[in-house]
């Protein structure tokens, strides 16, 4: 645990439902925008928690934030990035964000990657502002996917990536 209360861990199966009720939560701002649900509220957190890496940030105790990951061959697609609602403006999201940066490093994998719909205009600063690029664009759903990534260097290597 840190100074401030913040723990950051790998979740577990009976992390599934908080995981589920904060990535609901945390997304229901865009369903007005884009009228329907984000992909993440309707993940199979159990499942997310057994065949990916889920991992979730804790502040007293109380589940704050929560990152799905999917480990490849050669990147890390962060799936889903959320903050509790009530966090927000915290700094959490950048914390958490560092922190998959650093497993992505950790796991020796040369980019994490990560999507978000084009609407989503917050979530797009917030990415560009960490140094993401936009690789691609694409028409999901009857909307427009934008695919980000970063070039992260693995520990050890001696270099710094730059996107």
């Amino acid at each position: 645990m840190s100074d401030d209360g913040i723990t950051l861990r790998r979740a577990v199966a009976a992390d599934a439902e908080a995981v589920r009720d904060l990535t609901r939560r945390a997304y229901a701002k865009w369903i007005s925008l884009i009228g329907r649900e984000p992909l993440p509220m309707g993940f199979d957190q159990v499942a997310a928690i057994r065949d990916d890496r889920v991992e979730v940030m804790e502040c007293d105790g109380r589940l704050v934030g929560v990152a799905h990951l999917v480990v490849g061959d050669d990147r890390v697609l962060l799936e889903n990035l959320a903050i509790a609602p009530e966090e927000a403006g915290r700094g959490l999201g950048s914390r958490l964000l560092g922190h998959v940066e650093a497993l992505t490093r950790d796991l020796g994998r040369s980019r994490l990657a990560l999507y978000t719909n084009a609407r989503f205009e917050e979530n797009l600063r917030f990415y560009a502002a960490r140094g993401y690029g936009v690789d691609r664009e694409e028409a999901v759903r009857g909307g427009i996917v934008v695919h980000m990534s970063k070039a992260v260097a693995p520990r050890g290597s001696g270099t710094a990536l730059r996107w």
